[in-house]
């Protein structure tokens, strides 16, 4: 199995108890494959330690610091693509960069990012 990077939109709807996300996300523990999650995404995300599901659903996870490196990739593909989600370009480097299918519910706008890395990799809508 692939190796997967969650963003935004997976991280709500598993602390919303998204049943489809819970179950995708059983599917690559049990096979071995633990999601990435880069740190921007929790800080879009994260709003209080009450989010219990959502805490739940990170202790399965990495989580990928965001280097300088990555900041500047990241920067580099929302300018070639012309968007301005940071969170987002975040996301798709990081998918480009380990070759992982992207989990996200927000298919169009990770297209277009994946599309200016130059990266061959899948999206998995939610």
């Amino acid at each position: 199995m692939t190796p997967a990077v969650y963003d935004a939109g997976v991280l709500v709807a598993a602390d919303r108890n998204s049943r489809a996300v819970w179950a995708g996300h059983r599917v690559r523990l049990e096979a071995g494959i633990v999601p990435v999650v880069p740190s921007p995404v929790i800080a879009q995300v994260s709003r209080s330690a009450g989010q219990v599901q959502l805490r739940r659903l990170l202790r399965g996870c990495e989580v990928a610091a965001l280097t300088g490196e990555a900041a500047h990739a990241a920067g580099y593909l929302l300018g070639r693509a012309g968007t301005s989600d940071v969170v987002d370009a975040v996301v798709a480097y990081t998918a480009a960069r380990l070759h992982a299918d992207v989990v996200s519910g927000d298919h169009a706008d990770i297209a277009r990012l994946l599309g200016a890395a130059g990266a061959d990799v899948r999206i998995i809508d939610i």
